[in-house]
């Protein structure tokens, strides 16, 4: 007998988070492309800008799944304080950039 899969915060919107990752995948083989193809810096450097905030979005949108569903049921389970502390270092990595 198998388990089923567990229930996240993203369950709900899985079909769209890994839709824009598709997109954001398909975005960095663009940035492969322009320097195969020799294109200018700047260009480049502006489809980076435009990855790293579709990132943040679903960077954002995770988190926000994270605390409506992930820490609502480890509130229930007596977990509240483990939750935030685990979002918080979620948040501080993410916001650790270059």
């Amino acid at each position: 007998m198998t388990n089923p899969a567990p229930t996240r915060g993203y369950t709900a919107t899985k079909d769209n988070l890994q839709s824009r990752l598709r997109r954001i995948e398909g975005q960095v083989r663009g940035i492969e492309r322009m320097v195969d193809e020799d294109r200018y810096c700047i260009d480049i450097l502006t489809q980076i800008s435009a990855i790293q905030a579709a990132l943040d979005k679903v960077a954002l949108g995770l988190m926000d799944g994270h605390a409506r569903h992930c820490m609502h049921e480890g509130a229930k389970e007596g977990r509240a304080d483990e939750m935030a502390s685990e979002l918080m270092a979620a948040v501080g990595r993410l916001m650790k950039r270059g």
